[in-house]
């Protein structure tokens, strides 16, 4: 009896590799599940998407400004992270992890997160730039002043 005690005493005490590799895979398992609930970095496609989503609103401005022959706005609220084209009633969203910045004219910041990029009847703009950043990675929407041209930079 005194031999057979010592086997279970070690026995108990110790996991078994089987009882290990159940426990590494649940967890691995739960992790998938996990980690992109809590949102990863924004990939390079993702970052390009919304570059082209605020070219594509500034050209809209644009053509607006000259077919109806009005001065038109995009206005970008950067803390927000959304914009609307002028008279246009739906309000476009960008991605919550996109970092925004928006340079234009002093007199078309409404305040530090609200601006502004204006379009003339003849096709002009107050120009700017809209840089949108997700860590290291950028993109500027640039918008020529003379032209009006909508220009996406690496």
């Amino acid at each position: 009896m005194n031999r057979h005690q010592p086997k279970m005493a070690r026995r108990v005490a110790g996991v078994t590799l089987l009882e290990l590799l159940i426990v590494l895979t649940l967890m691995a398992i739960v992790a998938g599940f996990v980690i992109p609930m809590f949102g990863g970095p924004l990939s390079t496609s993702e970052l390009r998407s919304t570059a082209r989503q605020l070219a594509a609103g500034l050209r809209l401005a644009r053509s607006e400004a000259v077919s109806q022959r009005r001065e038109t706005f995009l206005v970008l609220d950067v803390a927000g992270k959304r914009f609307k084209v002028d008279r246009d009633p739906q309000e476009h969203k960008l991605p919550s992890r996109v970092e925004l910045k928006l340079f234009t004219a002093q007199n078309d910041l409404v305040d530090e997160s609200v601006g502004s990029i204006r379009f003339f009847p003849d096709g002009g703009s107050n120009g700017g730039r809209i840089t949108v950043a997700a860590g290291e990675r950028k993109f500027d929407v640039d918008i020529d002043w003379l032209t009006g041209r909508v220009a996406i930079l690496d």
